[in-house]
C-alpha cells in the first residue's frame, strides 16, 4: 500500500516529536479543517489525551467569531487556561501536516502569550 505525501509528512514530524517527548514534556497536537480548529495535549508515554479544546465547543461557538483566525485565538486561550490549571507549561508543538503559517501560527503565538513554553 502506497503512503501519500501528507501521511509521510505527518509521520515524519510526529515521530521526531515522540522520540524527544520521552524527556518529560507533553505533545500538543493541532488539527484544522476548513471551518474549525482543535487541539489536544497528549502524553505519549501512556498514550492518553490529557486536555483538549475545539472550536466546536458550546462556549466557543456562542461567541460568534466571524474570522477563522480570531476563532483560533479563542481556542488557544481556552486551552492555555485549562493547561495552566493542571500546571502544564512545557510542551512540544505538533503542527502535523500543516505549515506554520496562518491559523496554526496564530494559534501557537497565542499559546506563547498565555504562558505556554515550546
Amino acid at each position: 500500500m502506497k503512503i501519500t505525501t501528507k501521511e509521510r509528512k505527518k509521520y515524519r514530524i510526529r515521530n521526531k516529536l515522540k522520540n524527544t517527548s520521552k524527556l518529560g514534556r507533553l505533545r500538543l497536537s493541532v488539527s484544522r479543517t476548513s471551518k474549525n480548529i482543535s487541539a489536544q495535549i497528549i502524553d505519549d508515554s501512556s498514550n492518553t489525551t490529557i486536555l483538549s479544546a475545539s472550536s466546536n465547543e458550546k462556549s466557543i461557538k456562542s461567541l460568534n467569531k466571524k474570522n477563522k483566525t480570531e476563532l483560533s485565538q479563542v481556542v488557544a486561550e481556552s486551552l492555555a487556561k485549562k493547561a495552566l490549571e493542571k500546571k502544564i507549561t512545557k510542551i512540544y508543538f505538533d503542527r502535523g501536516i500543516y505549515k506554520y503559517h496562518g491559523r496554526v501560527k496564530t494559534f501557537a503565538e497565542t499559546l506563547r502569550k498565555n504562558g505556554m513554553e515550546f
